[in-house]
């Protein structure tokens, strides 16, 4: 065989191997990567807000997770939440959650501890999810608003273990007005322009 023929033949090959590893790597970005979208600023507002009538009062502090199972954010505060569930277990903390009205779907078995409430008076007043309001042992609403601040959520930016922390030692903690800039998915439907 000739140099040149070789040389077509090894050109050929490399730019059908390119074809193939673009292709591949279209696939692969259109199928499972995703543009990150869902961090914007979010103004919670906690005055709407309340327990429901069985859960009001004194008692234990009071930990509500609001969850979309559509929303993509979970994904980040998911394992954080498991690591608090397991931080408060025997602790004097209950841990709720309410799921978004009109969607379906199921929490991770590891958050198998999160009691369902089926609704929270003042909860359609939700801006965006995921999202924690935390009561103190009077019922008095201590926190709402996110988990922390940012794409991603864990125990080394967030808002809540400070906050658990004050209210478990008595501490007076009024945090229920906060501004945010976090992944967060509508709470509630948007009007269609």
């Amino acid at each position: 065989m000739s140099r040149k023929r070789t040389l077509v033949i090894l050109i050929l090959i490399a730019l059908v191997w390119g074809g193939a590893m673009l292709a591949a790597f279209r696939w692969f970005e259109a199928r499972y990567l995703r543009t990150f979208e869902g961090e914007r600023a979010e103004l919670f507002s906690g005055d709407a807000l309340s327990l429901p009538p069985a859960l009001r009062g004194p008692g234990p502090v009071r930990f509500v997770h609001f969850w979309d199972p559509g929303c993509p954010c979970n994904v980040g505060n998911q394992q954080h939440l498991a690591e608090l569930l397991s931080r408060y277990a025997g602790k004097e903390v209950r841990f709720y959650v309410v799921q978004k009205p009109g969607t379906e779907g199921r929490l991770p078995a590891q958050l198998s501890a999160l009691e369902p409430l089926p609704a929270l008076p003042g909860a359609d007043q939700l801006p965006a999810s995921p999202a924690v309001g935390i009561w103190d042992q009077q019922g008095e609403l201590a926190y709402l608003g996110p988990y922390s601040e940012g794409a991603v959520c864990s125990s080394d930016n967030s808002f809540v273990e400070p906050i658990i922390e004050a209210v478990l030692a008595g501490r007076s903690v009024r945090a229920s007005h906060s501004l945010a800039v976090a992944c967060f998915c509508d709470w509630q439907e948007r009007d269609q322009p």
